[in-house]
């Protein structure tokens, strides 16, 4: 045992480039993917059925084929038909385009769910539909949106392991590295293991205080200052907010 944490902290600097190296491509192929699923979220709830159609096609698309093969497909087709691109943003792509296709529904779904008496009292306030949609729609959709958003976020960034296979020196290349020299269970079951959900941890509090931000400004539940607080939370009659 005491070998294998000394070949450990030897590859330590190896692992962490890996490491940084998947934080990237989840970064990268989340905001990628969130600038797809608005796009392609608002683009189904159209009234116009060429808009609708594109979206859905795009949607139905990227859903129903397999991240690999698309991943594969931008790797070695594109540079046939003479489009050469940096593999890092090969996987990037591949990431953004996949998980944003699932996210477009989940900003679709949560845009419905908006009460119908909000979209009334835009309406009847004479927003435009850019204006009711930026002032008063998306901040109450974005609030329902963030629960499934996370589960997404850590479907990607576990989902980023297949770079390796076009080379790509990310975590899971790096601590398969070092199950070379040391053992299967300790590289894959201890560190491989220990290292995702650690990051994954993190990205869900992350998320989780963009929550509770987002609804405290809607004016439900405690302010993110006041969560991190050490003090007792204020209760209803103090708040003067419902909960």
């Amino acid at each position: 045992m005491t070998k294998h944490f000394e070949e450990l902290a030897e590859a330590w600097p190896r692992i962490w480039d890996g490491v940084l190296v998947t934080l990237g491509l989840t970064a990268g192929g989340a905001l990628l993917a969130m600038t797809v699923a608005i796009t392609l979220g608002l683009m189904a709830r159209q009234h116009n059925v060429l808009l609708r159609g594109v979206a859905r096609t795009i949607i139905e698309f990227f859903r129903g084929t397999s991240l690999v093969v698309q991943l594969l497909w931008l790797y070695f087709i594109l540079p046939l038909l003479g489009v050469d691109l940096n593999v890092i943003f090969v996987g990037v792509m591949a990431l953004g385009l996949n998980y944003g296709a699932y996210a477009a529904e989940v900003v679709r779904g949560s845009i419905n769910s908006v009460a119908s008496g909000q979209w009334e009292a835009s309406t009847a306030l004479s927003m435009s539909s850019l204006h009711r949609m930026r002032r008063i729609i998306f901040p109450q959709a974005w609030a329902l949106m963030i629960p499934s958003l996370t589960n997404l976020l850590i479907h990607m960034l576990k989902g980023s392991a297949i770079v390796s296979y076009i080379t790509i020196s990310d975590l899971t290349f790096h601590v398969d590295q070092l199950r070379l020299d040391t053992s299967t269970w300790f590289a894959y079951g201890l560190v491989g293991l220990g290292l995702y959900f650690i990051i994954a941890y993190v990205l869900t509090l992350i998320m989780n205080m963009l929550e509770v931000r987002a609804k405290h400004r809607l004016g439900r539940g405690e302010s993110l200052r006041e969560m991190l607080s050490l003090k007792p939370a204020r209760t209803t009659e103090e708040t003067g907010v419902l909960p």
